[in-house]
């Protein structure tokens, strides 16, 4: 019953903060191509006069005319900072101390319940400790990938795995990344390097 109970909230704590990642990656990637969208249908519209858009155009919507002459709107330069910036991983952090925060309020209304005996109190509290142990873990990791130079982080831990999310200059990891990173997490968390997923935020 108390390992039921203490996987029970870790998988719904780690559902949690995947729907959340689903959402900021929907709410951004949504964000960014309704700007483009929008610079490409006025780009288009100054040109020709009548709105209509043309399919296969890169060249208007990343503001590059076939002159080479003009440069890229600011709004795009922008749309990128946010996607890739330090806003994506404020948010992402956010949405995880929400999670995590929702599950550890569940465990103690579960623990303070009338009919709850004193195997439900333990079981939450160690579900509880848990999650402060998880919280700490991925600080800790947070902080030794951003002390190796990456200009951002974000990591989610679960009973099952780590994935950390990395912002590098170039919008992708080299195996020299993934290696690094790896050996941080493995050390920090004692999971097996199977169970750590990397990823560059792009």
């Amino acid at each position: 019953m108390k390992s039921r109970f203490k996987r029970n909230a870790v998988v719904v704590t780690m559902a949690l903060l995947v729907c959340a990642a689903a959402a900021l990656n929907w709410k951004y990637t949504g964000q960014q191509a309704a700007g483009t969208a929008q610079t490409g249908q006025t780009t288009q519209t100054d040109q020709q006069g009548d709105g209509t858009k043309i399919l296969g155009e890169a060249e208007l919507v990343s503001g590059v005319e076939d002159d080479g002459v003009q440069e890229a709107s600011a709004g795009a330069g922008d749309e990128e900072a946010v996607y890739t910036g330090s806003d994506y991983f404020a948010s992402a952090r956010l949405t995880r101390q929400q999670a995590r925060d929702s599950a550890v309020s569940l465990l103690q209304e579960a623990a303070e319940q009338e009919g709850a005996g004193e195997a439900a109190a333990t079981e939450a509290s160690e579900g509880i400790a848990v999650l402060a142990g998880y919280t700490m873990k991925e600080a800790q990791i947070e902080n030794l990938v951003t002390a190796k130079g990456y200009a951002d982080c974000v990591a989610f831990m679960g009973d099952e795995g780590v994935s950390v999310v990395v912002a590098t200059e170039t919008g992708e990891l080299t195996a020299e990344d993934v290696a690094k990173i790896t050996d941080i997490t493995v050390n920090e968390t004692g999971y097996a390097a199977s169970s750590v997923r990397i990823m560059a935020a792009n």
